[in-house]
């Protein structure tokens, strides 16, 4: 694919940026020219990368073939999944719209109901096509890299590994710069449009979040759905029913496989961690407006502005930590022979691991310096001098809970540790006793996580409590509440790096599957194995980082909740009284609606894998196909796993749209109107406090247990405990079937859906009010 890029190009964003000076008061200016500059640069720096990777071969003839099979399937999914979402997307607006007009009018009525509506609906259609369009970019440049990366791999482990991790960076640098670019260009119009003070512009940006969490929800589980359906399908057949190794080209759904990796792994994430990042920005700067209004602080922009700083600065502090990525060596033996050379690289350099987490140390240790600048330049007050110090280390708990984190997951699922030896273990007294052991790690590593976000929150809330700032009305300390959208902003304060290095593992297993279908030498092979290992752990320990980040994250978007209904009604929602009935029985169907959604997204699962099983098991009959003479029809696999994912994802994705929005309009509409008319919020309040920490705990579950699972697999392959074909190895093989959708579909799907939920209440918070 050439690649064009005129020099004159690089002073458009430079133009582009300078209006924000032209037309906006000094701090508020320069805070938008700063950050939508560094967003446009980084943008260039995706070209540079994505330039410096299409510069290398694809390989033999075999291999471009096979990948742009590959190609083809994950840009055919996604195409017809973009227009499914699409449509979706405009009858949601819809719904919105209409919403909004029949809502109650608010204390403040510089707006109209029909502006209302319109801005929400104009927010929610451009943070949806932002979230459609990094995932889409994102599996484009995967697709694209996969072969390269395998044939790299043949001339040098390094080598292969700089250019898988620089193809994911690609999508990564895309999902920040693309978010802040959105709000920029919203926050820039709303203000210059609207006559309104700028402390109000946070409250008409929720729009953006919903559209990004209503597109992510549904990229990551129509493409969860596809790879794990794909992957049990060929797993089945292959490995318990007929012995083949894995990417065999004999075994039909082997391409539905590495498509699965593009459309699931790559663009399901790069929306994932997109509408994250909305989510956390804009209900930070609803918090920080609120905090503005409310205290005695001569001058409350820098809180408002303060995220759009600190993930600018991501974008500097990620690009360095990748820029800085060297793999060192172990040994001083210097091979002669190219292919020896290859072969033995492997074993003389460092783990791969160590050397992405050498680099993630350097973006820890810039963004850091990067929190405590950006602190005392927006967040200090003369009225509390002490405040901006407090923020300071509320930022650093949260860098310190993101590294825990990966920890915590690397210690859960990494085979060099004890709870995947076990499940290993296990699986030597058979099929049962492996999914026992392994449930039983997914729910124990639960422990842990929960420890550490509930002192993360209590810790931050109490330093923000005593930061000085104080509330005008009740003249009672505040600011607890900011701080733990501090500590969740310096927890994503590396996100770019994080997901560079999740984008690192689904290229480097499209590139052993290359490798292994096309016949490439055993030095190749060797070289994409180790990278592909790395990237099973890479993806692990993101899952554990997005959950943790979620969790943080929904508390902000639950008291940003409350904060649009204070600010809508006059009225402050100060307790949660679950002794009245209506609100006891909204948080439990909170609960439910957890396990209902996880249920019917493993269900969507296990149908799409049956119509994949029934499609092998009818071609691989074929005497011809095992021998290798003929050519399975991988095509028909792809097509039945992309119609039955797309069909599959409606249920669980209504469920999680539509749940808050009955429980706010069944009790708004259900009691006559001389009952509390707050009462369907406080409904919806409880809803979103039993769903989120029931959420967050059966996320953990599922993607920690999956991931346990599959390297218990993966430690038995490199020869423990009899090896692949061994009774154990079978054994684990089921252990693997049965975590696939836990870690790859239902786990990521739920730690979206408790945002979504919170996001959906946030947007119609205002229409449950009664009169």
């Amino acid at each position: 694919m050439k690649m064009w890029f005129p020099r004159k190009l690089l002073f458009v964003p430079l133009f582009l940026s300078s209006f924000c000076l032209l037309f906006f008061p000094s701090q508020i200016g320069v805070t938008l020219f700063t950050t939508s500059l560094v967003a446009f640069l980084s943008i260039w720096i995706c070209y540079v990368f994505a330039k410096q990777v299409l510069a290398f071969e694809e390989g033999s003839e075999l291999a471009r073939k096979i990948a742009e099979a590959v190609k083809e399937g994950s840009t055919g999914f996604l195409r017809v999944q973009v227009k499914t979402i699409t449509r979706f997307s405009f009858v949601c607006a819809f719904v919105i719209f209409f919403a909004y007009l029949s809502r109650n009018p608010p204390r403040d009525s510089s707006i109209s109901s029909f502006q209302m509506a319109l801005i929400t609906v104009f927010c929610f259609l451009t943070g949806a096509a932002c979230s459609a369009a990094v995932g889409y970019l994102g599996m484009c440049m995967s697709v694209r890299a996969n072969s390269r990366v395998a044939f790299c791999a043949g001339k040098s482990y390094e080598l292969g590994l700089n250019i898988c991790l620089r193809s994911g960076a690609v999508t990564a640098l895309l999902v920040v710069a693309l978010c802040l670019l959105g709000i920029v260009f919203l926050f820039s119009v709303l203000y210059l449009v609207l006559p309104i003070t700028y402390d109000r512009i946070p409250f008409l940006l929720v729009g953006y979040g919903f559209g990004a969490s209503f597109v992510a929800l549904f990229a990551q589980l129509g493409g969860g759905i596809y790879t794990k359906a794909a992957d049990v399908g060929a797993d089945i057949i292959g490995k318990i029913e007929r012995d083949i190794p894995e990417d065999d080209p004999r075994n039909p759904a082997t391409i539905a496989d590495l498509v699965g990796d593009n459309v699931g792994d790559c663009a399901g994430r790069g929306s994932d961690l997109f509408e994250s990042i909305a989510a956390e920005i804009i209900s930070a700067m609803i918090l920080g407006a609120v905090l503005a209004q409310r205290t005695n602080v001569t001058s409350g922009m820098g809180f408002i502005l303060f995220p759009l700083g600190l993930h600018a600065s991501d974008l500097i502090v990620s690009t360095i930590g990748i820029l800085s990525i060297r793999a060192r060596r172990i040994s001083n033996s210097y091979p002669d022979v190219e292919s020896q050379q290859s072969k033995s690289s492997v074993n003389e350099h460092e783990s791969p691991f160590s050397t992405l987490f050498r680099g993630y140390k350097i973006s820890i240790a810039l963004a850091a310096i990067c929190i405590i600048v950006l602190a005392r330049l927006f967040l200090h007050s003369p009225d509390a001098p002490h405040a901006w110090w407090h923020f300071a280390l509320c930022g650093m708990i949260g860098l310190l809970c993101a590294v825990a984190f990966i920890k915590i997951t690397e210690y859960y699922t990494d085979s060099q540790y004890e709870p995947v030896r076990l499940i290993a273990e296990a699986s030597t007294s058979g099929h049962g006793t492996n999914v026992i052991v392994g449930l039983s790690v997914g729910m124990i590593s639960v422990g842990l996580f929960c420890i550490i976000i509930c002192v993360a929150l209590v810790v931050t809330y109490r330093l923000g409590q005593e930061s000085g700032l104080i509330d005008r009305v009740s003249n009672a300390p505040t600011g607890g509440v900011f701080g733990t959208a501090i500590a969740t902003m310096g927890m994503l304060s590396t996100a770019v790096y994080i997901l560079a290095m999740d984008m690192f593992g689904p290229i480097a297993d499209n590139a052993g599957g290359i490798v292994e279908m096309s016949g490439m030498h055993g030095a190749s092979r060797e070289v994409t194995d180790k990278l592909d290992s790395v990237g099973n752990t890479t993806k692990a320990i993101t899952k554990g980082y997005a959950i943790g980040s979620a969790a943080l994250a929904s508390f902000l978007l639950f008291s940003a909740f409350l904060d649009e209904i204070r600010d809508y009604t006059g009225r402050m929602l100060e307790t949660i009284d679950l002794s009245i009935p209506e609100v006891f029985v909204s948080g439990f169907f909170g609960s439910l609606v957890v396990y209902v959604f996880s249920g019917y997204t493993m269900k969507a699962v296990g149908i799409a894998a049956q119509a994949v099983v029934a499609e092998v098991r009818r071609q691989i009959s074929n005497s011809k196909i095992l021998s290798g003479e003929e050519a399975p029809d991988y095509q028909a696999c792809v097509a039945i796993v992309t119609k039955e994912s797309l069909k599959q994802m409606i249920t669980p994705g209504g469920i999680a749209i539509f749940s808050p929005i009955v429980v706010g309009y069944v009790f708004r509409f259900m009691y006559p109107y001389d009952v509390d008319p707050l009462l369907p919020t406080k409904c919806v309040a409880a809803f979103l406090m039993f769903a989120t920490s029931s959420g967050v705990l059966m996320s953990l579950f599922l993607s920690i247990g999956g991931g346990a699972f599959d390297n218990a697999k993966k430690y038995i392959e490199t020869g423990v405990f009899g090896g692949k074909g061994s009774d154990a190895h079978k054994a684990a093989v089921t252990g693997d079937t049965v975590g696939d959708p836990m870690k790859d579909t239902a786990g990521p799907a739920l730690h979206i859906f408790i945002k979504l939920i919170a996001t959906v209440s946030l947007v119609l918070g205002p229409t449950f009010v009664r009169n």
